[in-house]
């Protein structure tokens, strides 16, 4: 009984911060303050009351529609608090049932990345002002608080931290040098390295392996199923931010389990 309130009120404080999250991925991108003024129709511009602004369930009342100007809602909104509120609950289910600093730094790190995920589907791009001093922090936590995702009894520790940092910043310029000698345009955006050096701050060096061979995976299958389905051309851009947040999020939960069946599978 204990556990299944731990849960509701991590569903709870998910959703929240979720509707939090849509005002980051609305507002970053046009460089505009998150704080000030408060939430607004994207539409008609009037602000939204307390009482239309409940996580999920305002978005169901109002049948996806603003109540001054009934111009339609994006399903992104309910989806991104749902998504977050989900992501809190699992966090908790796997780390633990009860709350404490690092829990609470990894809740922060998963919203994080679904930032970033829904910024870089709609504008392709990675805000600096997730990244930037999202790197000291996952170094400085990862360095002393954060326990090692594939070794969980064991504290990550500056080294894998910072091994981590160069690592996936390291790796994915190297991809971008590389990419641009070869092909004469950017195979690799500069959002994608910061992104990746604050992703090796929190999971490691072997967080970082494991999170570019899944992104990776996943983007080949939806990349050639786009090219075989919708005719997309070989070579259009896709954004991989989300493919990366993917890898990130199944390295942090399931590191551990992946890693074991890795090496006993053989």
């Amino acid at each position: 009984m204990h556990d299944i309130v731990l849960y509701i009120i991590a569903f709870l404080f998910g959703s929240v911060i979720g509707s939090f999250l849509n005002v980051c991925i609305y507002r970053m991108p046009r460089d505009l303050s998150i704080i000030i003024p408060s939430s607004r129709c994207p539409s008609c511009n009037n602000p939204i009351h307390p009482w239309d602004n409940i996580p999920i369930l305002s978005y169901i009342f109002l049948n996806g529609r603003c109540r001054f100007c009934k111009e339609k809602i994006s399903f992104k909104y309910p989806l991104v608090e749902f998504l977050n509120a989900i992501l809190y609950v699992i966090v908790l289910w796997k780390f633990g049932s009860h709350f404490s600093w690092f829990l609470l730094i990894y809740f922060a790190f998963v919203s994080s990345l679904l930032v970033i995920t829904f910024i870089d589907i709609e504008h392709q791009i990675i805000p600096d002002s997730i990244t930037l001093p999202g790197i000291p922090l996952a170094l400085i936590f990862g360095s002393t608080i954060m326990p090692d995702p594939f070794l969980r009894a064991d504290l990550l520790g500056f080294k894998a931290s910072i091994i981590g940092v160069l690592l996936g910043g390291g790796l994915f310029y190297i991809v971008a040098v590389a990419g641009k000698a070869v092909f004469k345009k950017d195979a690799m955006g500069g959002g994608d390295i910061k992104m990746m050096a604050m992703v090796g701050g929190i999971l490691g060096w072997k967080g970082v392996i494991l999170t570019t061979f899944l992104g990776s995976l996943l983007g080949s299958i939806i990349g050639v199923s786009l090219i075989i389905i919708k005719g997309r051309e070989r070579g259009s851009r896709i954004p991989f931010g989300p493919y990366l947040t993917f890898g990130a999020i199944l390295s942090l939960l399931f590191g551990q389990e992946i890693l074991t069946w890795y090496l006993y599978a053989k």
